[in-house]
């Protein structure tokens, strides 16, 4: 009886040994797979490369860029993963999370935010001033905020620095009051501002890019699911609660 004790801890002890062994195989080969992605891309950083649901192989994950690497580091492949049997798309998930997290990392404060009285959701809108269908949104901001969606607004000029739209929207940034010179701005009426560092618009506009945007509106909702579009208050508060289930 005391041999065969013996032989089960012993046992157990191996299994324990083995599984830290792997472990330490999986995390010396992430590191690998870090390193190389790192010296390959400047811009990919090692937190950028996490493990995937596919044993055997890696995400690369920046923004909405997403891509996978196998683990000896050869082979590279984007595109979206499905699985099947799930019936999800684990690619868009993945751009998901990113865009969720680069969200609520960002302050609110470096945002122009129009909050109704009683909050259910939050969505941050990229938005151009000129933009027709941003400023069908922006006309309809009342109806928005009565639903309880607070829009969390980042400025997007389309036609990137040194246009017009840029300008108008350092302006608006530069305002004492952002929320009433935006309104006024989408209404083409003038407001006044001043000069102030208006370097926000250069982050903002970095960001519309990080998570994947193809126009304006777009709307990236509490799960960081992206909308491209307008998309009308009932329309939008139908979204935002099944994103809540």
């Amino acid at each position: 009886m005391r041999n065969q004790t013996l032989i089960l801890i012993a046992a157990a002890a191996m299994l324990g040994f083995t599984t830290t062994v792997i472990a330490d195989d999986k995390a010396d080969e992430l590191q690998r797979v870090q390193d190389r992605v790192s010296s390959l891309f400047s811009e990919i950083t090692a937190a950028d490369v996490v493990p995937s649901p596919i044993d055997g192989w890696y995400v690369i994950r920046k923004g909405a860029i997403v891509a996978y690497i196998s683990g000896d580091g050869r082979y590279l492949m984007q595109g979206d993963l499905i699985d099947l049997d799930a019936q999800v798309n684990l690619t868009e998930t993945s751009r998901n999370e990113s865009r969720r997290e680069l969200m609520n990392s960002y302050p609110a404060e470096q945002m122009i935010v129009f909050t109704p009285a009683e909050k259910r959701y939050s969505v941050s809108v990229f938005t151009d001033i000129d933009c027709t269908f941003c400023r069908r949104l922006h006309s309809q901001i009342d109806e928005y905020l009565a639903a309880g969606i607070e829009v969390r607004y980042l400025l997007y000029p389309r036609s990137g620095p040194a246009s017009p739209s840029w300008t108008k929207a350092e302006e608006v940034w530069c305002a004492d009051n952002r929320n009433e010179a935006l309104t006024l701005a989408k209404l083409d009426k003038s407001f006044e501002t001043h000069s102030c560092n208006s370097s926000v618009i250069t982050t903002h506009y970095s960001m519309g890019q990080d998570v994947g945007l193809r126009g304006t509106p777009a709307i990236v909702l509490e799960d960081g699911s992206l909308i491209s579009g307008y998309l009308p208050p009932p329309q939008l508060a139908e979204a935002l609660a099944a994103t809540a289930q």
